[in-house]
């Protein structure tokens, strides 16, 4: 049994768990996938990198929005009352835990790879010819993107950017004055330098240098002549919030203004090598007016994120097996028609285990074929260069009317949403920015059809971004229908977005924040009156995060009121379950595996056993965060369809209860439980889903069994 830590130590501390100590835990049960022999060693390497890019973030936004506070003189936490200095103290001592731990995991996994000819190199390392072209290397493609800096009143300490990191080495010069300098490592040259394979060596033997070591054993390029006495790496973050006037009359204007200053943010942490000196230490403390618990020191690589790097230069052999998703065999049967297949049946699609292109080829047919006139759409996270953006800009160009719903507070994705609103401005279509205060995060396309010589709808509802790199790693649905209510419920939102008239009165779809709350809460009344009723009650919640804290409160209610509950919740839960008396009859897990668990699924027994014909299933974009439920536009929609809802409620809602080799149990006091047992006895949601075909993707392949009305 693999245990993380506890969030509280008493059993009566409090109803609810802290959200950011939540986050933290999550992180922990990510990094334990590098410590896990289940996963390949490569693996293991990517999710170190992962934990230490979710940790950035963590800093950069949630621990420096705390320090933000602090500043502006609040002593406790606006939303839940927690005392800020001592949930400041609670969480360093927890980031400190992290990086031990992911130091410990790297170290392990690093000598791991040492057994398969996979090594990150010192200079001793290399043999006379390596270091012969190392050298050369370094003098044709590092050294001439170095700006050494030599501190003095007339050289003062550089300007460093988020993310910056670099060397700060103390030396000697010829008369035995000592010496600061401080080199920056370039952010667009890469942090490992890969060696080329000597003759002697396996065929798929791998040789890394990190550039600072490149950088340190050539310094006499540099400073010919001087002698180092000690040097160490050093990285730091900024506070990276984004703070936008949504009046603006120049949105983008405002955005491009507020990303310059994100890189000049209040530093929030420093990472420091374990070889800098306190001397050294104290000096980087000085220059960013930094306290002792914002300094970490690290004995393994600072910047662990950049292991990614390595990563994808690994052997097939150390990773993940390839797998390919399947296209499915509805869109086949229909010859690839995507709009004949869907006004045949509506159409569910599980990403990644079945292809994002069925997407992508839904808009490519949208934008060339001469009976579609419109295409809106919302954008959060994509790119210009994805086929996505491009089948956009077709139908822009093919005269075909686009509105393009960009949502440029999509945080780290704000560069490029700009850049996407620009290219499809120009192509001509109609770009807008959501509404003022609110974060469009739904993921809907709507697109209008002549067909017979009348107008028809089709729509797509995603609990994913429209993101064809994140599609392959991200577990969502795609939904397919041109019900004909339910399309213009969504023409509705789209109407709303543009011209902020909302609807009035939606009978399918549910929207934040006007409709959802008010749904949930009936929808958690009726499992009440259902449990008094003496009727099968139910209620089963696929999501990424609970955080409402009037929610919570409804669902211990709920508990009490002897309703069944499970909540499979990837990420942040400040529910505690199993407390006698409060929520004995709650169940939360967090499944982490291969792939990331994105999709929001929300099921009601309505007065039966679940998954019969009376339970209510939706899915979408929103979890029970405040956020989502009052300051975002989101959307989810309902599965009416029989083969559909078979998909979701006896495939993915089963599978994900039955998984044993991906699930973490969460315990009253916040630790998380993970089974340990033969992976021959474990099953994992992951690999049933990439070995078994959807029923609603199946078309003519499906068994003769198989309900297909």
């Amino acid at each position: 049994m693999s245990t993380t830590q506890p969030l509280l130590y008493n059993e009566n501390e409090s109803r609810y768990f802290d959200r950011e100590l939540s986050w933290l835990s999550f992180n922990e049960r990510v990094l334990w996938q590098a410590k896990s022999d289940a996963n390949p060693v490569g693996e293991k390497l990517r999710f170190i990198s992962i934990s230490a890019s979710n940790l950035d973030e963590f800093l950069m936004v949630r621990l420096a929005g705390m320090y933000q506070l602090q500043m502006r003189g609040y002593h406790r936490m606006p939303e839940t009352d927690a005392q800020i200095s001592g949930l400041l103290e609670a969480i360093e001592a927890k980031v400190t835990y992290l990086l031990s731990e992911q130091q410990k995991a790297e170290k392990q996994v690093l000598s791991q790879l040492a057994e398969h000819q996979c090594n990150i190199c010192d200079v001793s390392d290399l043999s006379a010819d390596q270091l012969s072209w190392l050298e050369e290397w370094y003098a044709k493609n590092l050294l001439p993107l170095l700006s050494p800096t030599t501190i003095d009143p007339r050289h003062p300490f550089p300007f460093i950017q988020n993310k910056g990191q670099g060397l700060l080495i103390e030396m000697t010069n010829h008369q035995k004055k000592a010496q600061k300098v401080v080199i920056l490592l370039p952010l667009n040259s890469p942090r490992f330098i890969a060696l080329p394979a000597e003759n002697n060596s396996p065929h798929d033997a791998l040789k890394f240098v990190p550039a600072e070591t490149a950088i340190m054993a050539f310094l006499d390029k540099i400073y010919p002549g001087f002698t180092v006495k000690q040097s160490g790496m050093f990285r730091l973050l900024r506070d990276s919030d984004v703070e936008i006037d949504d009046e603006a009359a120049d949105l983008v204007s405002q955005f491009e203004s507020a990303l310059r200053k994100r890189r000049r943010g209040n530093v929030v942490s420093l990472i420091v090598s374990e070889g800098l000196s306190k001397s050294s230490r104290n000096f980087l403390k000085s220059q960013f007016n930094l306290g002792d618990t914002q300094i970490f020191v690290s004995s393994g690589l600072v910047g662990a994120g950049d292991l990614s790097e390595i990563v994808s230069r690994l052997p097939s052999a150390l990773l993940y097996s390839e797998y390919t998703p399947r296209f499915p065999q509805r869109i086949v049967d229909f010859k690839g028609d995507c709009f004949a297949a869907i006004r045949n049946k509506d159409i569910i699609v599980h990403h990644p285990y079945e292809s994002f292109d069925v997407v992508v080829r839904f808009l490519e047919q949208a934008a060339r074929d001469p009976d579609v006139l419109a295409i809106r759409q919302t954008l959060y996270r994509t790119s210009p260069q994805s086929p996505i953006a491009k089948a956009l800009v077709e139908a822009a160009e093919n005269g075909k009317t686009v509105m393009a719903l960009i949502e440029l507070k999509a945080r780290f994705d704000e560069e490029n949403n700009i850049q996407l609103a620009r290219m499809l401005e120009r192509a001509g279509a109609q770009v807008a920015y959501g509404i003022a205060d609110l974060k469009v995060h739904s993921k809907l396309t709507h697109i209008t059809r002549r067909e017979n010589g009348q107008l028809s709808s089709y729509v797509h509802c995603g609990t994913g971004n429209y993101h064809p790199i994140t599609a392959k790693i991200y577990t969502d649905l795609s939904f397919f229908t041109c019900d004909e209510k339910l399309c213009s419920e969504i023409w509705q939102v789209f109407n709303f977005l543009t011209s902020y008239v909302p609807p009035k009165k939606l009978s399918k779809i549910v929207m934040s924040p006007t409709h959802t709350i008010d749904w949930l809460y009936g929808a958690i009344d009726t499992e009440i009156k259902n449990a008094e009723q003496g009727l099968p009650a139910h209620i089963w919640i696929k999501t990424n995060a609970i955080v409402d804290r009037r929610v919570i409160d409804r669902l211990y209610e709920v508990s009490n009121a002897g309703v069944k509950i499970d909540l499979c919740v990837r990420g942040i839960c400040c529910l505690r379950p199993q407390i006698k008396g409060l929520s004995e009859n709650i169940r939360v897990w967090s499944i982490i595996g291969r792939f990331l668990e994105h999709g929001r699924i929300y099921a009601f027994a309505n007065g039966d056993t679940l998954g019969k014909s009376k339970t209510k299933v939706f899915i979408g974009s929103a979890d029970l965060m405040p956020r989502n439920l009052y300051r975002r536009v989101e959307v989810l929609v309902p599965l009416e369809n029989r083969t559909v809802r078979k998909q979701v409620l006896s495939q993915v809602l089963r599978a994900l209860d039955l998984d044993k080799k991906n699930s973490w149990d969460l315990q009253p006091d916040g630790a998380y439980t993970k089974l340990e047992a033969s992976e021959d006895l474990l099953l994992s949601a992951h690999d049933y889903f990439m070995q078994n075909p959807s029923l609603s993707g199946q078309g003519s392949l499906a068994p003769k069994t198989t309900d297909n009305k």
